[in-house]
């Protein structure tokens, strides 16, 4: 590290000032006016300046870098320092004596002796013979020279300001640039020199495209502002500032797909209902208009992966698309159009808060999502329906296997989008390193969604950089069978539990057995249904007692196979089932099957899962067969949503108040206002939405006389 400064004109004139005045007499002081020369301060000479604060600013320097264990070392040149060959191998050997030393050498030019800067011939045609110098005259192009000539890895400029604008930030139609080309230089406008230096964002580009074509990456970056440590954070990767490239643009960076990601969220959220609802509609018109576009296209993934053999068979399930699940994604993407009217702008509640000020939530989008999911195309167009529906935008990750699909499919969701919004609605994110740079854009990606193994929801969370992440972690679904269940049931149960899809989050994992049961009848056709549909079964450590000569017992109770595989194990009673499932579940799905009407009240109220069934298979834990009409994933946690995320978990609220003038200091002590806080009624349209929100049906006066409904369930005013 080296480190390139200014200061010492500065440093140097604070002291002399100040002994200037100590000079002064107390008339002088008091009566400056009374001299002919007026004020007595001298005008102060820079040269002098610099002589008297450099030792100051090199002290300043020690203290703080001794803190740290680390010495530091000044080093003063000038011009010819860097024109003269011999001036110049002994600058180079004397840096790298410093360097290797483990010392930091503080660079900055001799202004006590140094000329007036002359003018800068070799910036002005920017591109000249690799063996020529820049005029030296500022810190900007003292570090360009320095970093070319010690050949460094890295050169930070750092500013005031977040990096280079395409005019001076103060505008407002200044946008940051976040990779400069040296072709970008003639569509910037630059403003006045800087206000605490020689040089000027100018002289910073211009230094740097210098630098840049003579093998030096270029950073610059706010050294002052908001980002902290931001030379840790670009050295660790952060994609902060303006980074100089010599590469032609291939697309837009991650931060400008975000950012256009935000803008086309808040277009989708000011349409009006009927428009996004088009959108979804002919979504699913094209889709099935399609079909065999997408399928040639999903072919090719499913031959390459194929010929690699690279996946497993669970993962090629995944892969493949068919007739049937595109029918499927359609009438999926239609539900949700159905209801889309429902979501933006929604009141959930009216509260008077004083007389003629009324507070009201109202649902609004999260903002931008960034949706990671493997290999599964199907996913694309579900969760943008479900983002286009909420007015949220969309940056999207598919994995590498499905790269032909998921391009096809974007093309069928932008053309739709494009009739009322921009197509930067939603946009696909390409590489693994975009994702990682997305993970850092705090304040700009507001929900991060991985759909994946356990493995890539791990990873996901130790990355992102404060970005909250909605996931499930593995899906260990259980099937409990007590000594009450019917026997035809639990096998119909276990079998489409486990067989249906086995690669599915929402597959049997583990078979829990009442204990009562092993050796029965029903015991063995559940063993045996489960070997005639090629089911491998690994016993419990309880149950390989029970079965001495069966297969190797399972390795661990807690483990998602994603195959025709899976645990079993036997358990004392629906109590011990229940505890089993807590301490080795996901909380995911779990079922009980049973005619125990009291043993499954226990089972649906104590297992702690985001899914809870009855007689029933766990591949209902679905956002389609739920009814939202598709899902943007499953969620185990239990903060805004669980089990399967539909549109209400990408809405969030916020508050409306209107008022007639008020203020706070109205209602202090002896004010003429005071706080009611009283709940108001709803619309009946209102009403009606929030009853088709939680899936309730809407009852007339006749039905709720005519029937046991109590008529406070809807609130004293009906």
């Amino acid at each position: 590290m080296m480190v390139v400064t200014s200061g010492a004109v500065a440093f140097g004139k604070q002291r002399l000032r100040h002994e200037l005045l100590l000079s002064r007499s107390m008339r002088q002081s008091l009566r400056p006016n009374e001299h002919p020369q007026g004020n007595l301060m001298p005008q102060l000479e820079p040269r002098a300046c610099a002589a008297v604060g450099q030792g100051g600013l090199l002290s300043l320097y020690e203290a703080m870098f001794s803190q740290y264990g680390l010495t530091c070392a000044q080093v003063l040149v000038t011009t010819p320092d860097f024109k003269d060959p011999e001036l110049r191998n002994n600058l180079r050997s004397t840096m790298d004596a410093l360097i290797k030393m483990n010392c930091i050498p503080i660079i900055n030019t001799n202004d006590a002796v140094a000329p007036p800067p002359g003018e800068d011939h070799d910036l002005k045609g920017l591109r000249r013979k690799p063996n020529s110098v820049i005029s030296l005259k500022d810190n900007d192009s003292l570090a360009a020279l320095l970093a070319v000539e010690m050949r460094t890895d890295v050169l930070v400029l750092l500013s005031d300001v977040d990096g280079i604008y395409t005019s001076p930030p103060g505008r407002s139609d200044s946008q940051l640039i976040s990779k400069f080309h040296p072709s970008d230089l003639e569509n910037i406008a630059f403003g006045g020199k800087s206000r605490v230096g020689m040089g000027g964002m100018e002289s910073k580009v211009k230094s740097s495209i210098w630098a840049l074509e003579r093998g030096t990456s270029v950073v610059v970056a706010n050294g002052v502002g908001s980002e902290y440590h931001a030379l840790s954070k670009i050295m660790s990767g952060c994609k902060i500032g303006t980074f100089f490239s010599l590469a032609e643009k291939s697309g837009p960076s991650v931060e400008e797909q975000a950012m256009d990601a935000r803008k086309a969220g808040r277009d989708l959220q000011a349409l009006g209902p009927q428009e996004r609802a088009e959108i979804l509609y002919r979504l699913a018109d094209l889709l099935e208009e399609r079909t065999t576009e997408i399928l040639d296209a999903n072919a090719l993934d499913l031959e390459t992966a194929t010929s690699s053999q690279n996946l497993t068979p669970p993962m090629l399930s995944r892969l493949s698309l068919t007739p049937n699940k595109i029918n499927s994604l359609a009438a999926g993407i239609r539900q949700i159009a159905e209801s889309s009217h429902e979501n933006i702008g929604r009141i959930l509640r009216r509260t008077k808060i004083a007389e003629d000020l009324e507070l009201v939530q109202e649902t609004v989008p999260i903002g931008v999502l960034m949706v990671i999911f493997e290999s599964r195309p199907d996913a694309l167009p579900q969760v943008a329906a479900l983002g286009l529906s909420t007015g949220n935008g969309l940056l999207l990750k598919g994995g590498k296997e499905a790269y032909h699909s998921n391009r096809c499919l974007l093309k069928i969701v932008q053309e739709s989008v494009a009739r009322y919004a921009p197509r930067t609605a939603v946009q696909l994110v390409s590489t693994r390193e975009a994702v990682s740079d997305l993970l850092k854009l705090e304040g700009i990606i507001d929900l991060v969604i991985p759909r994946g193994s356990n493995e890539l929801v791990q990873q996901i969370q130790e990355k992102s950089k404060g970005i909250p992440v909605l996931g499930h972690a593995e899906g260990i679904c259980h099937v409990f069978i007590d000594k009450g269940a019917d026997p035809a049931m639990a096998n119909r149960v276990v079998i489409d539990s486990k067989c249906d899809y086995p690669a599915a989050c929402n597959a049997m994992e583990t078979l829990l057995i009442h204990k009562d049961l092993v050796g029965t009848q029903a015991f063995q056709d559940i063993l045996n249904n489960l070997r005639d549909h090629k089911v491998v079964v690994h016993p419990g450590s309880r149950l390989a007692k029970a079965l001495p000569f069966g297969p190797m017992p399972a390795t661990s109770l807690r483990k998602e196979y994603s195959a025709l595989e899976c645990t079993m194990e036997v358990v004392d009673d629906v109590d011990d089932a229940i505890n089993h499932i807590n301490k080795y579940g996901s909380s995911h799905t779990d079922t009980i099957v049973t005619e125990d009407d009291e043993a499954a009240q226990t089972f649906l109220k104590t297992v702690d899962s985001a899914c809870v069934f009855h007689n029933c298979s766990t591949r209902f834990a679905d956002g389609y067969r739920f009814g939202l009409g598709a899902e943007v994933g499953i969620s185990t946690g239990r903060i805004h949503a669980r089990g399967p995320v539909g549109v209400e978990g990408l809405l969030t609220t916020k508050w409306v108040l209107k008022g007639h003038g008020q203020t706070v200091a109205d209602f202090a002590e002896g004010g003429n206002l005071h706080y009611l806080h009283e709940s108001l009624p709803l619309t009946v349209e209102e009403v009606e939405d929030v009853i088709r929100d939680t899936q309730g049906e809407i009852r007339t006066d006749e039905d709720i006389e005519d029937s046991s409904y109590e008529k406070d369930k809807i609130g004293k005013d009906g």
